[in-house]
C-alpha cells in the first residue's frame, strides 16, 4: 500500500551529528479524541473509514514513507483491535526502510495522555513528526526539517515547528473550507516565530487581545485570519517530557500551544513553516470529510490519489475526472457524471444518475435512482425510485424503494429505511440508541463492533468521565418507516448550529441570508492598542500615527488584488462543486463587505473570473474558445447581472473587458466584438451603456480605440437601428 520513497540516498557524511543521527521518527495517534463523527465512531475508528474507498489512515502512513520517515509509532486505544488487526493485515509490515509499530492503550482519554505513555516507553530518540491518523499531506519534510534543525542549533528553546499554510475562511460563516472555526495566529515575520493562537471559540465579540510586551518584543508582527493549521508538527524530545512535567496539558493546541506561548519562565518557542503549492489537511468533521474527498478526486493531493494508492490496475481515471474500478457493472442508460468514483463489484441499474459521489465496493444500486454529492461505502443496497443528496451511508445499510435522504443526513451501519421513507435532513441514524447526555470532545468511543453494544472502558466504569453510553433513550423500530431498523438520534440542545456548518451538505442560501443580516457590516477587528486587521489579514500600525498618501494608494492595490484572487476562487469553487447561483451571489456580497469594496468591483472581478476559467478550458481554435465563453456567460449570467444596477457599472465591465484582452488573456481580442454582442444578448449590457463606453472613447488616442474599432460594426448596426426606432417614433 505504501508509496515509493523519495530521497533515500544514501551520503558519506564527518559530521560526528549525522553519524550519530537516529532514524527520522513520526508519532501518528489514531485516536481524533472527539465525537465529531458519531455514530459511526461508536463501531468503527475514525482513521479506518473509508476516504474515497481507501482508509484514511492509508493516506497518512503513505505520506510519512515518501517523507522520509523511518519509524512510526502508531497510537491507538478506541476500537485499538480492529486498528491493529488492520495493520498487521496490510502492507505496510512488509514495507523496506518503513518500520509501523502500534503502542496500544485502554486509559487515555486525550493526546496529552498518549503522549506522556510513549515517553514512558523510550521509544522517541530525536526529532520526530507528531501527526494525527486522519491527515492528508504530498508536501515535502525536508525544508521544514531543516529549518527546525537549524534553529535548535542556534537556540535549544526552539522545540516545536508547525505546518500552516493559506485558506481564508469564508467572510459570512467564519470558518474555513475545511469547517474549522476561523484561527487567528500572531507570527513574526521575520523569524516565522509564533506569537499567538486563538480560534474563533477563544476569543468574544470580535477582539483579540496581545499582550503590549509580546508587541514590544517585536518590532515586526502580523496578525493572521488566514492560515490554517495542518496539523503536522516537527518536535524536539523536549515536547514529550513538557506534557510529562504538566498533566494539565490535554489538548495539543488548546492546552499544550496555548500555554508554552504564555509560559514567560521556562522560553520555550514554537515556529511556523509556511507551505504553499503542496497540499495538507486534517479531516476534522463531516465537511472537511466531504472537501478533502472532493480534493483527492480531483488530484490535489497527487501522488496519494486513488488509482497510484490502489495500483494501477485496481482502479483507472476516466474523463472528467470519473474513477471506475473493474469489475463494475453499469447499465447502458446508467449516468455517471464528473468527479464520481465506483468501487470494486458495484452493479448500477437502468437510468440511474450518481454525480459527484463516491460509491464503494460490493454496491447494489436499482433503476432510477439519483445520487448527488454522496459517499456510499461498502455493501450497500439502494432499490429501486430511491433519492440520496449529500449524504454519508456507511457500509451495510440498506435502503427500500423510495426512499429519500435530504441533505446533510448520515447513516451508520447496516441501518435498514422503509419504503417511501424521507429521512429529514442533517439526521443521525444509527443502530445503536443514542446517549442522553453529550459527551466532552476530549472522550473517546468506546464500542465493540462484534456485538454492536457499547463496550465501557474502566475509566468510564469510575466514572471518570461524565457521560455513560448505557444511558440510552429508547426508540420505536418504526422511527424508518414501514421495515425500517434504526435509530434518529436528536440533537443535542445548542447542537443545530454545528449540524449545518459542518455536514457534507451545502450551506443553505436562507441560513446564509440570516448570518449576514445579524453580522454588524462596520464591525473591524481590533487588538488591545487599537491596531486594525486588514482584509488582507495583516496588522497594520504606524508608529509616528501618519501614513502617506502613496502607502494609501499601494494598500488599496493590494486589497483590490487580494479581493479580486478571493472572488475568482469563490467563482471556481462555485463551479466545480455546483453550488447554486443564489449562493454564490451571497459569498461574494460577503467579500464586497469584508474588503469595502463596491458592487462594480464584484462584477469586474467575476467577468474576469469568467473569462479566465473559458480561456483555461480546452479549446483549440477561436470559435471553440468562443463557445466557452457563451457556455461559460450563459450559466452565470445572474451572479453577473446582480451587481450590475446601473449603466456606470455596466461600462466598467466593458473597460475590464478590454484590459482582459490586452493583459492577461490576449487570446479574447479577436473576439472582442463577438463576446460584447453576447453579453448585449443576454441583457447583461444594456445598448446604452455600449454606446456611452464608444462616445467616452472618442477623443482618445488611437491606442485606446483599438476595441471601439473592432466593434465599429456592431455599433453601426446599433447606431442604425436606433435611428429607425427614432423615425418610426416620429412618424406615429
Amino acid at each position: 500500500m505504501g508509496a515509493q520513497k523519495k530521497g533515500a540516498t544514501a551520503r558519506v557524511s564527518e559530521d560526528p551529528e549525522e553519524l550519530a543521527r537516529h532514524p527520522l521518527q513520526a508519532i501518528l495517534l489514531a485516536d481524533s479524541f472527539t465525537t465529531k463523527f458519531r455514530p459511526i465512531t461508536l463501531e468503527r475508528p475514525k482513521v479506518l473509514l473509508p476516504l474515497v474507498n481507501i482508509p484514511m489512515i492509508d493516506y497518512t502512513l503513505a505520506w510519512l514513507e515518501s517523507a522520509g520517515v523511518e519509524e512510526v509509532f502508531v497510537f491507538c486505544c478506541a476500537h485499538s483491535k480492529q486498528v491493529i488487526d488492520y495493520l498487521e493485515s496490510s502492507d505496510w509490515p512488509s514495507q523496506p526502510n518503513f518500520l509501523v509499530t502500534t503502542i496500544e492503550s485502554h486509559n487515555s482519554i486525550s493526546a496529552g495522555d498518549a503522549l506522556r505513555l510513549i515517553y514512558e516507553r523510550h521509544v522517541i530518540h530525536g526529532d520526530f513528526v507528531l501527526i494525527s491518523g486522519d491527515t492528508v499531506s504530498n508536501m515535502s519534510l525536508t525544508q521544514a526539517l531543516q529549518e527546525h534543525k537549524e534553529r535548535r542549533k542556534k537556540d535549544a528553546n526552539a522545540i516545536m515547528t508547525m505546518v500552516v499554510k493559506q485558506s481564508k475562511p469564508s467572510p459570512i460563516t467564519q470558518q474555513s473550507r475545511l469547517g474549522t472555526d476561523e484561527l487567528f495566529m500572531a507570527i513574526n515575520p521575520d523569524t516565522k516565530q509564533l506569537l499567538c493562537y486563538e480560534d474563533k471559540a477563544e476569543y468574544s465579540k470580535g477582539f483579540i487581545s496581545l499582550d503590549k510586551t509580546l508587541i514590544a518584543d517585536n518590532p515586526s508582527i502580523v496578525l493572521h485570519n488566514d492560515k490554517q493549521d495542518c496539523y503536522i508538527d516537527i518536535c524536539s524530545e523536549e515536547v514529550l517530557s513538557l506534557f510529562t512535567d504538566n498533566f494539565d496539558y490535554q489538548h495539543l493546541r488548546r492546552h499544550f500551544v496555548k500555554g508554552l506561548l504564555v509560559d514567560d519562565i521556562m522560553g520555550y518557542k514554537i515556529f511556523t513553516h509556511e507551505i504553499h503549492s503542496s497540499y495538507a489537511a486534517r479531516i476534522d468533521n463531516f465537511r472537511s470529510y466531504d472537501t478533502i474527498s472532493k480534493d483527492i478526486i480531483q488530484r490535489w493531493t497527487y501522488p496519494f490519489v486513488p488509482d497510484i494508492l490502489c495500483g494501477n490496475s485496481a482502479i483507472k481515471v476516466e474523463r472528467q475526472g470519473t474513477y471506475r474500478a473493474s469489475e463494475v457493472t453499469l447499465s447502458r442508460s446508467a449516468q455517471i457524471g464528473p468527479f464520481t468514483v465506483i468501487g470494486q463489484g458495484t452493479k448500477i441499474g437502468n437510468d440511474t444518475k450518481i454525480f459527484h459521489s463516491v460509491i464503494g465496493e460490493g454496491c447494489t444500486i436499482g433503476s432510477n435512482v439519483t445520487i448527488e454529492g454522496s459517499y456510499i461505502w461498502n455493501n450497500v443496497t439502494i432499490e429501486d425510485g430511491c433519492e440520496l443528496r449529500h449524504a454519508i451511508v456507511c457500509d451495510g445499510v440498506i435502503m427500500k424503494s423510495g426512499a429519500v435522504l435530504e441533505p446533510g443526513v448520515v447513516f451508520s451501519f447496516k441501518v435498514v429505511v422503509g419504503q417511501q421513507f424521507v429521512v429529514p435532513a442533517y439526521s443521525m441514524v444509527s443502530l445503536l440508541q443514542q446517549p442522553t447526555q453529550q459527551d466532552s470532545d476530549e472522550e473517546l468511543e468506546y464500542a465493540d463492533s462484534s456485538s454492536g453494544n457499547v463496550e465501557l472502558p474502566s475509566a468510564k466504569l469510575n466514572g471518570d468521565i461524565t457521560s455513560d453510553l448505557s444511558e440510552t433513550r429508547h426508540g420505536p423500530t418504526s422511527e424508518l418507516g414501514t421495515g425500517g431498523v434504526g435509530y434518529i438520534w436528536s440533537i443535542f440542545e445548542g447542537g443545530h448550529d454545528e449540524e449545518w456548518r459542518h455536514s457534507v451538505a451545502p450551506i443553505t442560501t436562507d441560513k446564509l441570508a440570516k448570518i449576514m443580516l445579524d453580522k454588524d457590516e462596520d464591525e473591524e477587528l481590533l487588538t488591545q492598542d487599537g491596531n486594525v486587521l486588514s482584509p488582507s489579514g495583516e496588522l497594520k500600525s504606524d508608529s509616528d500615527g501618519n501614513d502617506s498618501e502613496d502607502d494609501d494608494n499601494e494598500g488599496s492595490r493590494d486589497d483590490y488584488v487580494s479581493f479580486e484572487k478571493e472572488v475568482e476562487a469563490t467563482f471556481l469553487r462555485a463551479v466545480h462543486e455546483n453550488v447554486k447561483v443564489d449562493h454564490a451571489i451571497l459569498e461574494v456580497n460577503a467579500l464586497r463587505l469584508s474588503y469595502n469594496m463596491a458592487s462594480v468591483d464584484c462584477a469586474g472581478a467575476i467577468f474576469y473570473s469568467m473569462m479566465k476559467l473559458a480561456v483555461e478550458s480546452p479549446h483549440s481554435s477561436s470559435s471553440e474558445l468562443h463557445r466557452n465563453a457563451a457556455d461559460v456567460i450563459t450559466t452565470w449570467q445572474k451572479l453577473l447581472k446582480s451587481f450590475l444596477h446601473d449603466i456606470d457599472e455596466e461600462i466598467e465591465v466593458i473597460l475590464k473587458f478590454e484590459e482582459i484582452c490586452l493583459e492577461s488573456a490576449k487570446e479574447f481580442s479577436p473576439l472582442f466584438a463577438q463576446i460584447l454582442h453576447l453579453l448585449y444578448d443576454k441583457d447583461i449590457l444594456e445598448e446604452d451603456a455600449i454606446l456611452r463606453w464608444a462616445d467616452e472613447k472618442e477623443g482618445a488616442d488611437e491606442s485606446d480605440k483599438v476595441f471601439v474599432q473592432h466593434a465599429e460594426k456592431f455599433l453601426q448596426v446599433r447606431n442604425e437601428l436606433i435611428m429607425f426606432i427614432r423615425v418610426c417614433i416620429w412618424l406615429l
